[in-house]
């Protein structure tokens, strides 16, 4: 399953690496793709949404489901 999610408040290669660090942590994840530029991430797996936004959100960014 691919899981697309908007990402507010990434500014720099940091930034891309804390959230691709916080998405792998949760269990369930296979692979993860961050775009900082697009402010958008693709998660791949079996891990809930909600497990994953939580993860960016501990991290300080905003995190939602992108339609």
């Amino acid at each position: 399953m691919s899981i697309e999610l908007k990402i507010e408040g990434m500014s720099c290669g940091h930034c891309k690496m804390s959230v691709e660090k916080a998405l792998k942590s949760v269990l369930g994840v296979e692979k993860v793709e961050v775009f900082l530029q697009e402010g958008r991430a693709i998660v791949e797996g079996n891990a809930p949404v909600e497990r994953l936004i939580n993860a960016v959100q501990e991290e300080g960014y905003a995190a939602s489901v992108r339609a």
